[in-house]
């Protein structure tokens, strides 16, 4: 069958590697793609919301099966208006897509279904969220409502952050109408994770779990990205602790969605933090996470478009899922200045390297494009380098060889990625992203 891929990252870039492997697919189309992905699929110049033009492109060309990458075409409606034109597409509806799209409706949402979460208020003026800060206690998190490219959460230690964050989202439009409203939420203590489950709607199955790294810096410091690296499995989550989080979260979820009416089809996306009080619920995203994507798919042996085509089927109780025994580990090489400003134009030095993929070594583009026959930066994250390692020490040494065989100007990643498996660090405040 002929498939469209939407979306530009490295997300899209390993589903479009995963995808390309199925005996299903006869010719992949990305919309709008990037400078790697055009290796492996036919890119169009379509940008990923626009989404009569993705419509008009899929019917011309005789698509019979559209996935979505990122956050922002779901929450626009897109599956409605595929699904509309009887096309087939892998995602949720507009109406469910609210529980990334919206904190507020997510944060309420977790309220009703009994979901453990952080204790929240909702505010949409600006006075008397500061009213509210001034009793507070601190730390506390302040969310833009909105989508916000995975940078709309502060964690504020004092009275002063909270006022300048609040003032930044609300008033100063940093992160334009997603921030009309705002929540604010308890600051909670433990180590993330991040849960990804296929639903069809009433059928589930859970990936295993991986564990992101949010903040720019090492040892979690500095503001918050769109992620710069991840592994799976994590090994913080045990079979106790996903039997828990399956209970607790994953399928009062599921099954809440599909209670009030707007079932949830595609890929549900748990945030987790692991407290003293059990695993509480940070934020949910409705596509596969990026970079988890990036070290979780990998080690999927199953075939994904079947798994794909099952959820929009029903069928995901036929589906058991078969994963590959080795660590996986991606690291996110940045622009440097990123998440903040930071130049484009440089030519990426070293991947002819990795033009055929190994046993070990993968390399996933995000933010790049072709010019003038060279591959160049175009994003602020640009690649990400994914190894497999018999064992998550071997997954490291894997990686970061094969990291430090790649250049370009100004070039930048972290150098702890995959640690946290390694050690028994203390416990850092959450930081969900957007």
């Amino acid at each position: 069958m002929k498939v469209l891929v939407v979306g530009s990252g490295g997300r899209e870039h390993v589903l479009i590697w995963k995808i390309k492997q199925s005996p299903h697919v006869s010719e992949i189309f990305c919309a709008p793609g990037n400078g790697g992905i055009a290796s492996d699929a036919k890119c169009v110049d379509i940008q990923a919301t626009d989404i009569d033009g993705l419509l008009k492109f899929a019917k011309d060309q005789g698509v019979e099966f559209t996935i979505v990458g990122p956050e922002a075409p779901l929450a626009a409606g897109i599956v409605d208006a595929f699904e509309a034109k009887k096309m087939k597409i892998f995602g949720p509806s507009k109406a469910a897509a609210q529980l990334e799209g919206s904190k507020v409706f997510a944060k309420q949402f977790m309220k009703r279904c009994n979901i453990p979460t952080a204790s929240f208020k909702v505010f949409d003026d600006l006075n008397k969220a500061k009213s509210f800060l001034t009793k507070a206690e601190h730390p506390i998190v302040i969310k833009a409502d909105g989508l916000a490219a995975g940078k709309g959460v502060i964690i504020c230690n004092d009275l002063n952050q909270s006022m300048e964050a609040v003032d930044q989202i609300m008033q100063d439009k940093v992160f334009k109408e997603a921030g009309n409203q705002i929540v604010i939420e308890e600051c909670l203590i433990g180590e993330e994770a991040s849960i990804l489950a296929i639903s069809d709607g009433e059928n589930y199955c859970i990936l295993d779990a991986s564990q992101d790294h949010k903040r720019i810096f090492d040892d979690d410091l500095g503001p918050n990205t769109g992620g710069m690296g991840a592994y799976c499995p994590a090994p913080v989550i045990t079979e106790e602790l996903k039997t828990q989080i399956e209970a607790r979260v994953i399928e009062p979820a599921i099954r809440g969605m599909r209670r009030e009416g707007i079932p949830f089809k595609g890929v549900l996306y748990a945030g987790l933090i692991l407290t003293q009080d059990g695993p509480m619920t940070l934020e949910f995203n409705v596509r596969f996470g990026d970079p988890e994507a990036q070290a979780v798919l990998p080690r999927l042996k199953n075939d994904l478009m079947e798994l794909m085509a099952a959820s929009c089927d029903g069928r995901l109780n036929d589906i058991e899922l078969i994963w590959d025994k080795r660590t996986c580990i991606c690291v996110v090489m940045s622009s440097g200045g990123y998440p903040g400003a930071y130049k484009t134009g440089y030519e990426i030095k070293g991947l002819e390297q990795f033009a055929t993929p190994t046993a070990d070594t993968l390399v996933f583009h995000a933010g790049t494009k072709q010019e003038n026959g060279k591959i160049v930066t175009s994003g602020g994250r640009v690649l990400g380098v994914t190894s497999f390692g018999q064992t998550i020490e071997k997954a490291i040494e894997n990686v970061y060889h094969s990291v430090e065989k790649i250049t370009f100007e100004r070039c930048f990643f972290r150098r702890d990625i995959g640690t946290k498996a390694l050690l028994a660090g203390g416990p850092t405040p959450s930081s969900g992203k957007r």
